[in-house]
């Protein structure tokens, strides 16, 4: 069985990346993919958690694409330092080549750093590197950033979501903001997350998420600069009832990402009802 590396951050989702692997996939052929957990170079202050968890959510989109196109793949969360995050894989998982994924130079610290030349000097492995210019370019899907709390798996959600879904390739990203004044919010917010992105997946749908910053203008700000994001998808109690619609979230994201904001009025879920 031949091992080889993805090594990969922003540019996890590109097309050429992903031709890449395609072309080098096959029989006795599996991959690993590793994403180092850094932190954007602009916005705003990210805690740790959020820049572990936006790293896995690349690993496990990575994961589902594979697994679509009979893949073989294992991955994980890499040191910050993507050299040592290669190195570390390569001395760990028996790896035989690697694939490492940029930005185009000039936009790329990792090319500023010749991180593949010295790769390929200090392991002495095959490295194909791969460009990918994410600004010209784009993802060959769109992206949808989702962010809910007490209603993230409410019917009203996961039925847009799903239609969504129909229309065109899509990944879905969502995040739930922890709650800052119970005990315990960060394992109520997975367990929420969690109901959809079941739900999502039983449909075959592509989707990963994490627990962002209690404020919830943050948690989607972080996303936003995180992720090639197409359009955000916000849900809320109704109005009225909405601390995030008081707070006039869905017209201070729109003004702040210049992205497609969708807001959905969505009844709580279970016992938070």
């Amino acid at each position: 069985m031949t091992k080889v590396l993805v090594l990969a951050n922003e540019t996890i989702g590109g097309e050429k990346l992903l031709d890449a692997i395609t072309a080098r996939s096959g029989e006795g052929v599996s991959f690993h993919v590793v994403v180092p957990q850094t932190r954007p170079r602009h916005g705003n202050v990210i805690y740790d958690e959020a820049v572990r968890s936006s790293a896995q959510v690349r690993v496990d989109l990575a994961h589902a694409w594979m697994r679509e196109n009979g893949i073989k793949s294992t991955g994980e969360v890499g040191d910050g330092d993507p050299f040592l995050a290669a190195t570390d894989a390569i001395a760990t998982e028996g790896i035989d080549e690697v694939i490492i994924s940029t930005l185009p130079a000039g936009a790329s610290g990792w090319l500023r750093r010749d991180l593949p030349e010295k790769l390929r000097e200090q392991t002495g492995l095959p490295v194909e590197h791969v460009v990918v210019d994410l600004a010209k370019e784009g993802l060959p899907f769109g992206v949808t950033l989702v962010a809910a709390n007490v209603t993230v798996s409410s019917d009203e959600l996961s039925s847009r979501l799903k239609q969504l879904a129909h229309e065109g390739p899509r990944r879905f990203i969502a995040v739930v903001p922890q709650d800052a004044l119970h005990g315990g919010a960060v394992a109520k917010a997975r367990e929420r997350l969690e109901r959809l992105l079941s739900s999502l997946r039983q449909d075959g749908i592509v989707a990963a998420g994490m627990i962002g910053d209690p404020d919830p203008y943050t948690a989607i700000m972080n996303a936003v600069q995180y992720f090639h994001i197409s359009e955000i998808v916000i849900s809320t109690l109704p109005s009225g009832s909405s601390k995030w619609m008081a707070d006039k979230l869905v017209d201070r994201v729109q003004a702040a990402t210049n992205k497609p904001v969708e807001h959905i009025e969505s009844a709580p879920v279970g016992a938070e009802a």
